[in-house]
């Protein structure tokens, strides 16, 4: 079984098709979403249709909460504030329900998937480093884990400690845990402006990243003609 791992694609439909494409290329035989389809992009309904059509396992982003219920966006800055009140008018109500009805972890066959953290899902924290790590691993009860939210791609591993950095491609070794994050679709934060996921080999424990180019200009035009934030445009040129 070989998993496409996709997390945080935002909206973001020129980089999810461009990501689908990839995933046919590489031979995966199925799909997982760690959550984020809607939020800051300008195509939220055409990337939910896409990701409820195929009917992969996903789990409910901090996005994905925000912009299917009507509640204050507090904990949000004034540009994503901005594009949770947008993205709401452009969802039907039938979108919001299965929005909601996300689950914040999920079992996939061998492994977990979520959205932010183990330890506190729907508090939405981040994990950018060992420490915080450790406390997800301490619910951790699969070998494997993969998570989102950060927009970096980064893997901790534990034995008898945690230790963590980038990754391209890895193999999983028996008797340690790994809490993975799979980087971006449509937002990267890492500074490499590429789409990225993750292509995860059952049977051989491989973890591989895969970076794609895609039209960016494209998609900053959608944005601007939508009347979303300068800022949502911007950078998705840097990946910050």
């Amino acid at each position: 079984m070989r998993f496409a791992i996709i997390a945080d694609i935002h909206g973001n439909l020129e980089a999810l098709q461009v990501v689908l494409a990839d995933i046919k290329e590489q031979g995966c035989t199925h799909y997982a979403c760690l959550g984020d389809v809607v939020g800051y992009g300008p195509n939220p309904k055409e990337c939910l249709d896409i990701i409820r059509g195929m009917g992969m396992p996903c789990v409910k982003g901090n996005h994905d909460e925000y912009c299917s219920v009507d509640q204050a966006t507090e904990g949000f800055n004034p540009a994503a504030a901005e594009a949770v009140l947008w993205t709401r008018n452009q969802l039907a109500e039938d979108d919001k329900q299965w929005l909601r009805d996300l689950k914040y972890v999920r079992m996939v066959t061998s492994f977990t998937i979520v959205h932010a953290t183990l330890d506190g899902p729907q508090r939405w924290g981040y994990v950018f480093d060992k420490l915080a790590a450790a406390a997800s691993f301490t619910y951790q009860n699969t070998s494997m884990c993969f998570f989102g939210h950060t927009h970096v791609p980064v893997a901790f591993m534990r034995d008898t400690m945690v230790r963590g950095g980038t990754y391209s491609k890895f193999k999983t070794e028996p008797g340690r845990k790994y809490f993975i994050n799979v980087g971006a679709v449509g937002q990267p934060r890492d500074g490499n402006p590429k789409a990225a996921y993750v292509v995860y080999d059952v049977h051989e424990g491989t973890v591989e990243i895969r970076r794609l180019d895609y039209d960016i200009p494209a998609v900053q035009a959608k944005i601007r003609a939508a009347g979303l934030p300068e800022r949502l445009a911007e950078r998705l040129a840097y990946g910050k």
